[in-house]
């Protein structure tokens, strides 16, 4: 059973920096892309950032240069850096895990959600 649990969210000024990560639970993490999506209060969830097994990045042209995704598959854990924050990156953040090593980035294609985590940008 594949478990995600996201930390490091909280509130932060516009400008400033979080960094978040996911633990995974199970087996085979380093077979998966991983990915970050975000939902902002009445508005669908939408893609952030994605990471394949070995290491290839995409981003959602909204954060690209602010973000970083990244992994650790000694430890199990993916992160995202976020910098230069906005008062329109407030949103949960989830964790998920895909169907297979390359990157996908439709909620469609994932299989694993963590519960999430709240991040608030004040300006």
């Amino acid at each position: 059973q594949v478990q995600l649990v996201e930390s490091g969210g909280g509130l932060v000024q516009a400008g400033g920096s979080l960094r978040l990560s996911c633990a995974y639970s199970g087996r085979t993490f380093s077979n998966y892309a991983m990915d970050w999506f975000r939902q902002a209060p009445g508005k669908e969830r939408e893609f952030v950032a994605a990471i394949s097994w070995n290491g290839g990045t995409y981003y959602a042209d909204s954060v690209k240069g602010r973000f970083t995704i990244s992994r650790d598959n000694a430890k199990n854990t993916v992160y995202l850096q976020m910098n230069s924050l906005k008062p329109e990156d407030t949103a949960v953040y989830y964790c998920a895990r895909g169907r297979a090593p390359s990157i996908a980035t439709i909620p469609e294609d994932m299989v694993y959600w963590g519960k999430g985590t709240l991040v608030t940008v004040s300006s």
